[in-house]
């Protein structure tokens, strides 16, 4: 289901409609199809990137899309404790509910339509795992995490969270009411997302109705992609068919456009896509595992800072024999 929804969408602030005459339509210059791997303690999620047909996404390192999936009671997984450096971490969840500590002593729930964002920088421990009710009842559950890279001199920042509840994203519709948009993070045809980031980028959940179409500006020095989260239409320029589990890389331009088909084979009856892109870092990238550094002194670096400890230590309340 949509995380976000209005009675009436013509009453939403509207995208502008980008010049014809002026603006440049963003092209497909790749296609991708997520493949299925297992993460965590063994839940499935979906990756377009990196994957052997997009390696580099810069300034993002993945997108997982966790789901969607209905859990039978005691079926749902999480990821236990487990480290980061070097990056961000941008949690959105569309279904269920997620609980998360960390090693500093902060936690919280990411419910339907929060996104979370974790600045790991310098390092830290966390865990993500479905809240309780999810676990003893089953349920259903759908997200999506992103990992932006931060750039050479924002990588030994300070960690740190920022919680945005469903009510505090930015929703505006396409001009012509056929589309809607939730903006996450950056400006999207004057539009600003409540995310703030140390890498600029521009994050958002588009859905539009059938036979619907977004015209949206976005900004011309980011990069461009279009992943489909489900239903099937239509992208950029050359109007290139897509359906659920692709990702479209665009080329240049300072415009995109989504057309959905006039038939959904989806759970809501829409066309569900993200939006993102972001100034590329044109930095080196060394990644090991959860560590996204630019040298590989600086990854053993970071793994034995891990094991001395020096990147913090579980809580006692979430040791061993913790439920």
């Amino acid at each position: 289901m949509p995380a976000i929804t209005v009675d009436n969408i013509l009453v939403l602030p509207r995208l502008p409609r980008p010049d014809a005459a002026t603006s440049r339509e963003r092209a497909v210059t790749r296609l991708v199809t997520a493949h299925t791997q297992r993460e965590g303690a063994g839940f499935e999620v979906r990756r377009p990137f990196p994957s052997m047909d997009l390696r580099s996404a810069d300034p993002f390192i993945l997108l997982d899309e966790m789901g969607p999936v209905t859990y039978e009671p005691h079926e749902a997984k999480g990821a236990p404790w487990h480290p980061h450096r070097g990056f961000e971490t941008v949690t959105y969840v569309l279904d269920g509910s997620m609980v998360h500590h960390d090693s500093h002593g902060g936690g919280g729930t990411i419910g339907e339509g929060d996104t979370q964002w974790m600045t790991a920088g310098s390092g830290i421990l966390h865990d993500e795992l479905p809240a309780e009710d999810l676990v003893v009842r089953g349920g259903d559950m759908h997200g999506f995490q992103l990992w932006v890279n931060l750039p050479r001199d924002n990588k030994m920042a300070a960690p740190r969270y920022q919680d945005l509840r469903a009510a505090e994203l930015t929703l505006v519709s396409s001009h012509d009411g056929g589309a809607l948009m939730r903006i996450i993070a950056g400006d999207i045809g004057g539009f600003a997302g409540p995310g703030s980031t140390h890498t600029p980028i521009a994050y958002a959940h588009a859905s539009l109705t059938p036979g619907g179409q977004l015209e949206t500006p976005w900004p011309q020095d980011f990069t461009a992609m279009v992943y489909v989260i489900s239903g099937s239409g239509t992208l950029g320029a050359d109007r290139r068919p897509v359906v659920s589990g692709q990702l479209a890389v665009l080329g240049r331009g300072d415009s995109i456009t989504v057309g959905a088909d006039m038939k959904q084979e989806s759970r809501t009856g829409d066309m569900e896509v993200l939006l993102l892109g972001g100034q590329p870092i044109r930095e080196p990238v060394v990644q090991y595992g959860p560590f996204v550094m630019n040298t590989r002194q600086e990854i053993i670096d970071a793994i034995e800072d891990f094991q001395a400890g020096r990147m913090g230590r579980i809580p006692a309340e979430h040791g061993v024999g913790h439920h």
